[in-house]
């Protein structure tokens, strides 16, 4: 399977996190949606987010050891939708800069609610 995916992720509490090449971070409490894609095999990618026991790699490697996956959402698909999905929603949320984007142009790939029922709203619109 090919195409883009979003794990919504939980961080508990406040907090600071050295996100590799980035640097320390500031993380609120709330909800967080990572917007990723796998051209190659989207289960593969996604089950390695989800391994606990992993080299870090990418920076949501560095957020995942502090946080917890509450959900997938997947989107099939021969192209790559991640960077519009990242566009929508940072017109409705907060992002952490240079998140998950170095391959692309946009600002994140990586946002802030406190509502993740909210966040879920956003992502379903986009495939309207």
């Amino acid at each position: 399977m090919k195409g883009s995916y979003v794990l919504l992720i939980r961080v508990p509490e406040d907090k600071r996190i050295n996100v590799g090449r980035l640097g320390e971070l500031g993380f609120q409490e709330g909800y967080y949606a990572y917007v990723g894609s796998a051209m190659n095999n989207l289960e593969r990618r996604v089950e390695r987010h989800l391994r606990k026991e992993k080299n870090r790699h990418w920076h949501i490697d560095y957020l995942l050891e502090h946080a917890e996956v509450e959900d997938v959402l997947y989107m099939e698909s021969e192209k790559r939708w991640e960077c519009r999905i990242a566009q929508h929603l940072k017109e409705h949320f907060s992002s952490v800069k240079g998140f998950g984007c170095g391959d692309c142009g946009c600002r994140s790939h990586l946002f802030h609610s406190t509502n993740v029922e909210e966040l879920k709203k956003q992502i379903r619109d986009i495939k309207k």
